[in-house]
């Protein structure tokens, strides 16, 4: 698993019901309510399921086959950069989407997000060195985050109230397979056919999703743009991956001249991040700025050991691409048992469900690193990493539901945005991270053992810190009006 899921970065404001007429939920004559794949939903549905799908499986299987590609095309020094320009791309894309469908409607951002996806899909495939494909990638990331906010403005705008929940709950259910089975399908299909076939086989069900969803949203109501625009938050996007970009640059690029790259790379961030995240974010003030980075930090933790699994298993112990994918297959199981243990565990003290799970993370970090020892056998990752999964899949609901429990109804959307823009950007900084020390490694200054041993221990430091902030996420009272 290379990213983490998307969430829509505005909230989507549910149209009145109307008393003329039947409700689109209920069949003609006031019956029972109809579900989600009834005549009239049923294209959109499965369209809207499979570009899901599709979207998922090259988030998470795509770790996988990126060994072998990076391999065939010379760049291993490049590896980071598969990932972070991707999840750079994908902020951009996702902060722009959410703008342009409040003001227009979903269908640009849909149509332009489905014909990006598939060229940097068609791109990457067929990508003859790392610049391209990495360029590919980005193409991937910006058409992705353009299509998932999309996708949630056509579910509030398609669908009656009634059947909405029933409909993310599907969606949610359609990142579920391919976090179990795309790892292992993926090494499959790079074992012994190509890495290639990763990208190019997704493209033709790209387009059959959007021939499947197409009638709904043509037939959707075109909303003028309202006056100014507003401000263009998706320029600080840009300026924020910008400044990654540079950083991670400079890290790999050991030469005077990087110095000035890093420090502007530092003050794009320094401009951006204050206006993408709550004040208070970077130092985890009580309450919602610390639910934030709360995710932040376990996103970036578990992302990052994540993302270089395979690269230690195939070029460490020699793995084949199927075998290096099957810990992140079962790291998948994990995250789910641990998602599914929280919600049962429904009297124990959200703080302690929290730092369980970066422990776990840690623990799981740590372990991790003794697999960069070529003496350590590589079937230790099967049993490490579904601890990690755990961990993540513990924390990543409890952070939800605080966010909600901490911001006023009017301002969830504006949050939840908050909070996927805050992990992404923090796992292109640990990702980009891992990318640097990998290219010390190709360019001889370290091993690549040692290399993946360092970004583990960094990524345990991050969780362990992560069980400080955990304890900032309650809401303190202030005497008077509350700092922001």
């Amino acid at each position: 698993m290379s990213t983490v899921k998307a969430e829509p970065t505005t909230a989507v404001t549910p149209e009145p019901a109307t008393t003329e007429g039947p409700s689109p939920g209920r069949s003609a004559g006031g019956g029972r309510r109809t579900g989600i794949f009834a005549p009239q939903y049923r294209a959109t549905t499965t369209g809207i399921l499979l570009v899901i799908t599709l979207i998922a499986f090259e988030a998470m299987a795509v770790a996988t086959a990126m060994p072998r590609a990076v391999s065939s095309l010379h760049g291993l020094a490049f590896y980071g950069w598969a990932f972070t320009g991707t999840l750079m791309a994908n902020v951009v894309g996702v902060v722009l989407g959410g703008e342009v469908c409040d003001r227009t409607g979903a269908r640009v951002p849909l149509l332009a997000g489905l014909g990006a996806f598939l060229a940097g899909l068609i791109v990457a495939g067929t990508a003859a060195d790392m610049v391209i494909f990495i360029v590919a990638r980005a193409i991937q990331g910006f058409g992705g985050g353009l299509v998932i906010v999309a996708i949630y403005v056509v579910i509030a705008e398609v669908y009656d109230e009634s059947l909405r929940p029933r409909m993310f709950a599907a969606n949610s259910a359609a990142w579920v397979v391919p976090a179990l089975v795309g790892p292992v399908i993926a090494g499959a299909l790079t074992e012994h056919v190509t890495w290639r076939a990763v990208f190019l086989a997704i493209a033709p069900f790209v387009a059959v999703g959007l021939v499947l969803i197409w009638p709904s949203v043509r037939s959707l109501p075109s909303r003028a743009a309202a006056g100014e625009a507003g401000p263009t938050l998706w320029r600080i996007a840009l300026l924020a991956a910008v400044g990654i970009a540079a950083a991670q640059y400079a890290g790999e690029h050991l030469r005077w001249v990087s110095l000035a790259v890093l420090a502007a790379g530092v003050a794009c961030l320094w401009l951006a991040v204050p206006r993408l995240l709550p004040a208070g974010t970077l130092r985890a003030r009580h309450g919602l700025p610390a639910v934030i980075a709360c995710r932040g930090l376990v996103a970036g933790s578990f992302m990052a050991v994540d993302a270089y699994v395979p690269l230690t298993l195939t070029k460490v112990h020699g793995y084949s691409p199927t075998s290096a994918g099957v810990p992140l297959m079962i790291g998948a199981i994990g995250w789910s048992a641990g998602s599914w243990l929280q919600g049962r565990l429904t009297r124990q003290p959200r703080t302690r469900m929290l730092r369980c799970g970066f422990t776990l993370i840690a623990i799981a970090a740590v372990a991790m690193s003794l697999l960069t020892f070529s003496a350590v056998p590589g079937w230790v990752a099967y049993i490490v990493w579904p601890v990690g999964g755990a961990g993540i899949g513990t924390v990543f609901p409890v952070l939800s539901v605080l966010l909600l429990e901490v911001s006023p109804p009017e301002e969830r959307g504006k949050n939840s945005s908050a909070l996927t823009i805050g992990d992404t950007m923090m796992t292109s900084l640990t990702i980009g991270l891992g990318g640097t020390l990998v290219a010390a490694a190709e360019h001889g200054s370290i091993g690549l053992g040692p290399a993946v041993r360092l970004l583990d221990w960094a990524m345990a430091v991050i969780a362990v810190v992560g069980i400080v902030a955990a304890g900032r996420v309650a809401v303190r009272r202030a005497r008077g009006p509350a700092a922001v």
